[in-house]
């Protein structure tokens, strides 16, 4: 499956935002988590929005892009 580059970049920064966590308690852990949200939840919307402009499925397309971020898999 092709994974526009836009889809990773988003998936990046949302890993990115998470591992940030790592070591944070209070306040700074709550600021951080509420970046890490908001970045997740702007890869879903992108996801979504591509799945529907495109007409591929939508959890395969997700799996795709964790898949190349998160285990830096060859496009499929």
């Amino acid at each position: 499956m092709d994974v526009p580059d836009d889809l990773i970049a988003l998936e990046r920064d949302a890993e990115d935002q998470r591992a940030r966590l790592a070591g944070l308690a209070g306040a700074e852990w709550e600021a951080q988590r509420l970046r890490w949200r908001e970045a997740a939840a702007a890869v879903q919307a992108a996801i979504t929005a591509h799945a529907e402009a495109t007409g591929v499925n939508r959890y395969e397309l997700e799996q795709a892009v964790k898949r190349r971020v998160r285990h830096e898999g060859p496009a499929e």
